[in-house]
């Protein structure tokens, strides 16, 4: 279990995230067009997994936002959104956003990924949906980097730094 808190009570999770250096954990999740996508569908790229709770709260849609404008700069980054969101929340709020450049993925269907992925909340209240992370995983599915915070709402107040706090933005560059 990870060790976070919301709004300033513990959460805990179902594991942790996946080790740096070890194979990404495949998975089974939803596009916008209620088709099943793998880690298989994005072979021989890297990818940067945002995952978080839901698209409709202000730091995970801030963070898409954010991501969007970082993905419209590097052609080569996959980067994904993961949340419990059904796919039509997330195809509207790309569109109201003009969100195109990230890819949104839901866990609708089961709850796999946030289990293999050690993101799964199991009390609080975002129980059964997931924690806030980012994974990077290379061309070969390794992961290089990982990171899971779960911001309080001060932490709203750094919004020109998120999601660049967590994983600064050079570290992030030296991956795509």
């Amino acid at each position: 279990m990870a060790d976070i808190t919301h709004r300033g009570n513990p959460v805990h999770t179902s594991g942790k995230l996946p080790a740096v250096g070890s194979r990404a954990p495949d998975f089974r999740l939803t596009d916008a067009e209620l088709k099943d996508v793998s880690l298989a569908d994005f072979k021989g790229k890297k990818k940067l997994l945002n995952i978080f709770p839901s698209i409709d709260t202000p730091t995970c849609a801030m963070s898409t936002r954010k991501f969007n404008e970082y993905a419209a700069q590097h052609a080569n980054a996959v980067i994904i959104m993961v949340s419990a969101d059904l796919p039509f929340a997330q195809k509207r709020f790309c569109a109201a956003e003009n969100t195109s450049n990230v890819k949104t993925l839901s866990m609708m269907r089961d709850r796999s990924f946030a289990k293999d992925y050690g993101m799964l909340l199991l009390d609080g209240l975002y129980q059964g949906i997931t924690a806030r992370a980012i994974v990077v995983i290379d061309e070969n599915d390794n992961i290089i980097e990982s990171a899971h915070p779960f911001f309080d709402r001060a932490s709203l107040e750094m919004k020109e730094e998120w999601p660049w706090a967590i994983a600064p933005r050079g570290e992030i560059d030296r991956y795509f």
